[in-house]
């Protein structure tokens, strides 16, 4: 471990004490492994503008925060809790003679709520600030505003290895940067592309190996997950050298397994640790000169028409990757391996996207209006979260009962802040009817929002059981909190206890699920989107489920967490949101409707019993959405119905002012044109042809009603005075004449519809009704082409005429008769 006096960052110092002394405003960047987070509050703690206030900083994870405290607090060979202490959830080491906080930034958005004024605090330091979440953004939001309008002499340091510095700056009204270079070992970087078809565990797994076998020291690999990491470590069981072992790092371990990950390896032994982007920055692990990257990252979701956040795997970003490989070069020279192609890195994005840009802001905006102000608009924020997330936040804490329509916040609403958990977890609790229904309601919120508290089951009930009966540290922690939030709840009556799953319905009304019909695994939610679970996990088997957690894409989400519910609590907790409906849907193959009343509850029905169908507005409606579901073919089109469809679509493309008589159109409007010729009706085959086309005349301007048949006709008289009906074409094209040649002799003029403005394509017919001739100019090929045509056709019909002169020949239906 390098010694304090060492670290690379110490030579900047003084630039950062003279902006804190001047500007009060600083932005430092260093490198991984310059010291930072270590050295930089310990030298502040004697200039004077601190003046024997404290520096309070903030680390983005528990892990990170233990650690810097342990290390500051050793070089002054202090235990921690003296001049460096540390604040999180359940684990607090603080004393009277604490000057230098290091909390997490939840904690310290609590803090600076309940005191707005951050009385005994001198300079509040954002540690490693790119990762950008949710509660490092409005920290120092509410830091700012604080410093505005409040504490003109508190200072603010931002510190991180990867950051876009000039934009912080311009932020920060133009805050100085200061750049630490760093003495960082050099880092050799490797690429072992994964190939398309191989799962991301066995690349990382052989890769483990073939490093272990090339390289000395420990290795680092960065998964995206628990389950990679789980999934990797199943892969080199059994499979490495005797000298080395596994050790899994993420969040929801326990505090001590987490330790013990960070540690150094005994001597003579290597360590492999499987770690989540929980090991990206903040802490040193002692011993570790390989880097063995994914590329990948799990990261949220959300989408504001549902509500509904969720995890996806993502490749990771420019800045996150080199965070990574600065892992290799913190203690020694090392090597970081890429499981990609060395041209795929230029293709990612530059930063992850902040959290407040993706992610449900229900927890901010009731937050902001705790603090005094609308909306995060009224704050300011490096990066305006999005207005649609906003409303649908609103939405939320409006159903919750946090807020009134007004914006306000409401009785309930101060409780829900005061709880110090997300809304909707808090709504839960403050939704209990006794004090130890709200104690088990709290105890559940906790356990939701620590990962690892209680196991890590997918089912919720399963870890609710299991930390009452652990009697560990963190257990005992969260037990007291549990009880400590109760007492903030005023209860209402002596009611007993309820189910987990009836608890969360509190919390996540609109996360109902229920099993699909013979399809273990697969349920729909009350909003109609589909997820999944395990087919072999023991929830799988229940009808019901309230879904609290997803992971994976839109189309392929997978329930994380959740419990069962029981359809009487169901029917009882919703029984003001059951609808009874009537539905009719189609059978193709008998053309027929078949009917059922359901009981739903959102999308999801409850039961449905069969249904006479009878004529009325619902059976026309099933009519019509059948055909905008299978397309007009399913019509009982006529001869009139669509040879008048033809001459309409003619006219459309010829003239532009007649209605559009494309199926895509004429399904848009099927309520104005067909759906009233089928009222009365309960089977599609009950139109007439005469229905359908009297429908799509509904279309038609009156005023154009008379002029249909004059600009197109639906039969040409040819002069032997027989009615030929005309082919019309969609495109536009000049309609079609099919009639025998013998018909038109006598015809000296072209034959023309629309006030003789368009010509006619005439198919000339041999006396067999065959094709043998096309033509838009009859008076140029009576004079031209019909010399050769007569001699063809003399010699294979003989017995009808064949003038030398068809303009001045007789019209005739018949052959010459016999001699």
């Amino acid at each position: 471990m390098m010694k304090l006096n060492d670290l690379p960052v110490l030579d900047v110092i003084p630039e950062i004490k003279i902006a804190l002394s001047e500007q009060y405003k600083a932005i430092l960047i260093a490198p991984p492994g310059a010291g930072k987070t270590t050295a930089v509050p310990l030298k502040l703690l004697q200039e004077d503008w601190l003046a024997g206030k404290k520096i309070i900083m903030l680390e983005p994870r528990r892990l990170a925060a233990r650690t810097a405290a342990r290390r500051m607090a050793a070089s002054l060979d202090e235990p921690v809790g003296q001049t460096v202490g540390y604040r999180m959830r359940f684990d607090t080491k603080v004393s009277a003679n604490t000057k230098i906080e290091i909390v997490t930034e939840g904690v310290f958005q609590r803090m600076i709520v309940d005191d707005p004024e951050l009385g005994g605090v001198g300079c509040v330091i954002f540690d490693e600030f790119h990762e950008r979440s949710l509660d490092a953004d409005f920290g120092l939001a509410l830091t700012l505003d604080v410093m505005e309008a409040l504490r003109e002499d508190l200072r603010l340091l931002i510190m991180s290895a990867t950051l876009d510095g000039p934009r912080v700056s311009a932020f920060l009204d133009e805050a100085p940067i200061i750049e630490s270079k760093g003495r960082m070992h050099p880092v050799d970087i490797k690429y072992l592309p994964r190939n398309a078809d191989q799962r991301i565990e066995d690349t990382m797994a052989g890769a483990i190996r073939k490093m272990l076998m090339e390289e000395e020291g420990s290795i680092l690999a960065f998964l995206p997950g628990q389950a990679e990491i789980r999934r990797t470590a199943e892969r080199l069981d059994g499979r490495l050298p005797d000298n080395v072992f596994v050790a899994p790092l993420f969040g929801a371990m326990d505090i001590c397994d987490q330790d013990k990950a960070v540690e150094p390896p005994p001597s003579g032994q290597r360590k492999v640790v499987l770690a989540t982007s929980l090991a990206e920055s903040s802490i040193t692990i002692d011993g570790v000169r390989i880097i063995i990257d994914s590329g990948l990252a799990r990261l949220p979701s959300f989408e504001a028409n549902l509500g509904i956040s969720r995890l996806e795997t993502k490749r990771a970003s420019i800045a996150s990757v080199t965070q990574r490989a600065g892992r290799a070069g913190r203690t020694a020279p090392g090597i970081a391996v890429r499981l990609w192609q060395e041209e795929q890195t230029a293709a990612l994005p530059d930063f992850e996207q902040p959290e407040i840009m993706q992610t449900d802001l229900s927890a901010l905006l009731l937050d902001c209006v705790s603090w005094g102000v609308s909306g995060p608009e009224a704050l300011r924020f490096l990066d305006q979260p999005p207005k649609a997330h906003i409303d649908e936040a609103r939405k939320l804490l409006i159903e919750l009962g946090a807020i009134d329509p007004t914006g306000a916040i409401t009785a309930k609403g101060k409780i829900i802040g005061a709880l110090g958990l997300e809304p909707r977890l808090a709504a839960m609790i403050a939704a209990g009817t006794s004090r130890q229904d709200c104690e088990c309601r709290s105890m559940l919120g906790l356990l939701m929002g620590e990962r690892g508290l209680g196991g890590n089951d997918v089912d919720l009930a399963a870890r609710f059981e299991r930390v009452w009966r652990d009697n560990s540290t963190r257990a005992r922690s969260a037990k007291q909190m549990a009880g400590n939030m109760a007492k903030k709840v005023e209860a209402v009556s002596n009611g007993g206890e309820v189910s987990v799953g009836l608890m969360l319905c509190d919390a996540f009304p609109d996360r109902l699920a229920r099993r699909r019909d013979n399809r273990q695994g697969s349920y729909v939610l009350t909003n109609g989107r589909g997820v999944m679970i395990d087919e072999t996990a023991a929830l799988a088997s229940h009808q019901f489920l309230v879904v609290t957690d997803l992971i994976g894409s839109a189309a392929n989400a997978r329930i994380v967490s959740a419990a069962a519910i029981e359809e009487n609590e169901v029917t009882d907790f919703f029984a003001d949101q059951i609808s009874e409906r009537d539905y009719f849907t189609f059978d193709k193959a008998t053309s027929r409707l078949k009917g059922q009343r359901k009981r739903q509850l959102g999308a999801i029905t409850l039961s449905a019993v069969p249904l006479t169908v009878e004529p009325g507005e619902a059976t026309t409606d099933a009519l019509v959405a059948a055909v905008r579901q299978y397309g007009l073919g399913i019509l009982p089109w006529g001869k009139k119905s669509t040879e008048l469809k033809a001459r309409l679509a003619w006219l459309h493309a010829h003239q532009g002012d007649w209605p559009n008589m494309s199926d895509d159109a004429l399904c848009d409007a099927l309520e104005e044109w067909l759906a009233p010729f089928l009222a009365g009706k309960t089977r599609l085959t009950d139109l007439a042809d005469n229905d359908i086309a009297s429908g799509l005349m509904t279309l038609v301007p009156y005023q154009l009603h008379m002029q249909l048949d004059e600009l197109a006709p639906t039969h040409y008289v040819v002069p032997t005075g027989s009615k030929i009906p005309l082919t019309y074409n969609a495109d536009g094209a000049a309609p079609v004449l099919s009639v025998r040649v013998q018909e038109l002799f006598g015809l000296a003029t072209h034959p023309a519809i629309c006030n003789g403005k368009v010509p006619l394509t005439i198919e000339m017919l041999s006396p067999a009704h065959r094709p043998i001739q096309l033509t838009q100019d009859l008076p140029g090929f009576w004079s031209g082409s019909w010399r050769d045509m007569r001699a063809d056709m003399r010699g294979r019909y003989p017995r009808h005429e064949w003038p030398e002169d068809p303009a001045q020949a007789a019209p005739t239906r018949r052959a010459k008769p016999r001699k």
